[in-house]
Formats: C-alpha cells, structure tokens, sequence
C-alpha cells in the first residue's frame, strides 16, 4: 500500500520563527509536530535515551513524521538532562508534551513551575482524558471503544484518536502563537485523545453513520458496491448527483432524495454496478460527473 502524500502548506508560513521543543513520544506528538514544520515553525524533538518506540514499530513513517525536524537526547531523569532542557526553554514559544501530569511534575515540568520560570513559554499538554481522567492509562483504540467507534471485534481502520489530538495540537499552538502576540505571555492548553475520538464520534451519534443512517448504508447512492472486477465507492447523496447515478444506471424514481432509501433502488443500483467493470464507471463518472471510486 503507498502511503499518502502529506500536502504542505503555501507560504507564506504563520509560524516562521516560533521555536517549539516537544517531549511527546508514540504518534500523536510527531504528527502534530510534522504540521507545525510545515507551517514554518523551527521544531526540536527530544527523545529519551531508549529512543521513541514509534521509530521501531513503524520505521517509515517515523521518517515521514520527522522529516524537518531536529532530534537530540536528552535524559529527562537526569539533572543534566534536565539542565540542557532548560537551558533551550529559556528561548522557546512553545513546549509539546505527552507525560501525564503526575509524570510532569516529577520532572519539574507542571505549569505552575514553568509559567513562573519562562513567562513567555506555552505549553500544549497531550494528555489520554481530560482533567483528573489524565492519570487513567488508554491509548487510540479504549478511546474509539468508549465512544463507539468499534462497534465488533474488528480493529479500526486508523488511528483516528491519536491523528485528530494531532490535529487538535497543532490547533492548540496555533491558539497559544496568537495569545503569545496579544499578551505577551504563554498559556497553557490541553489537547484530550478522548476528546479527540467525541469529535470524530459525533456523526455516529447523530446516526448519520449508523447501518439506518444517510451515510451508513440507508441511502442507495452512497456506499460500496461490487463491480464486475473489483469495487466501486459512489458518493452520490445530493439529489442532483442522485438523480444522476439513477438515470445512468437506468432506474427510475420520483424523488432524488426518498427514493433512495428505498431498498428495490439499492438493489437496482447493486445490479448496474456488477454488469458494468472499471474503466466503463470510470468514463461513466466523468462523463455524467458522479463522485464514485473504483478499487481493483
């Protein structure tokens, strides 16, 4: 499987010149990190003696998530590590961390410390669970579970918790750069993976993504159909892209929006994608212009 391209931003860049340090390890932290890089911003990671176990589970994308950034080693347990730390705090915007707090503390590292030491340093505080709950161990998939995202006993298709933290954290600096440019000061925001995988979840909530739902399988021109060498992903659920699929694949209907939640429709439409193969959906696609996909 080729991995996606990770499209980068135009310039001008919002954060050229802001100077982040980030201590968060595994997923969530680099991949945060990789889009304030891109956005212009001079990144330090500081991994622990042992290394970022993300680098052994997943070489390539430990590559693809650091590219831009600089790496040192520092042991945080150490007096002198911690020195070296702090020696590098003095002159940054921003710190990344992935500790729990009570872990934070140990190191000398809690708000209440820093904000005195380094008035005009942020901190953006990953954490698994919001408030208290930031001590309760989790990782991505307790998180989808508590939330409903694994419905079975199949795993989830990504990561969704850890890449929307990632995305919340770098949301999250975004805001402490902008406070940072009024007041003059840093500030502190926490980023929840839990809160992360609600927000993702809410569609599901909303039962728009259930089995009984608009874009779970309810509506026959959205979904995934077999064709007759591989599949076809069609996203036709506006009634002007409806009606289109419904006149290609020659089913008629009286209205572009009911009549699609009707299962004779569905069975229609299943029956026209297996007679035609890829390529023949694919001119068919451009030619009617329906947002469909095929997979070999």
């Amino acid at each position: 499987m080729t991995a996606p391209k990770i499209p980068k931003p135009r310039q001008p860049k919002p954060l050229k010149g802001v100077r982040i340090i980030s201590l968060a390890l595994n997923l969530p932290g680099p991949a945060a990190l990789r889009r304030l890089a891109d956005m212009g911003a001079v990144c330090t990671k500081v991994n622990p003696p042992a290394g970022d176990a993300m680098k052994a589970y997943s070489p390539g994308g430990y590559a693809m998530l650091h590219a831009g950034v600089r790496e040192l080693t520092l042991d945080l347990k150490d007096p002198r590590g911690q020195a070296q730390l702090h020696k590098r705090l003095s002159a940054t915007d921003v710190l990344l961390t992935s500790f729990r707090p009570s872990a934070l503390s140990k190191l000398g590292l809690k708000w209440s410390a820093l904000r005195k030491i380094y008035p005009q340093l942020s901190l953006i505080q990953i954490v698994g669970a919001p408030g208290a709950l930031a001590e309760v161990p989790g990782h991505d998939l307790t998180y989808q579970a508590d939330v409903g995202l694994v419905p079975g006993l199949q795993l989830p298709a990504s990561l969704f918790a850890d890449m929307g933290g990632a995305l919340m954290a770098s949301e999250a600096t975004l805001q402490a750069v902008l406070e940072q440019k009024t007041t003059g000061r840093g500030s502190l925001h926490e980023v929840a993976l839990s809160q992360a995988a609600a927000w993702l979840a809410l569609p599901r909530h909303w039962r728009m993504t259930t089995p009984d739902g608009p874009v779970g399988g309810a509506h026959a021109g959205y979904g995934l159909y077999p064709c007759k060498d591989g599949r076809v992903a069609v996203a036709a659920l506006e009634p002007h892209f409806a009606q289109r699929l419904c006149d290609a694949a020659g089913v008629p209907i009286a209205h572009p929006v009911k009549d699609l939640f009707k299962p004779a429709v569905a069975q229609a439409i299943a029956r026209f994608f297996q007679r035609h193969n890829s390529a023949e959906l694919n001119a068919l696609s451009q030619k009617r212009d329906i947002p469909l996909l095929t997979m070999q």
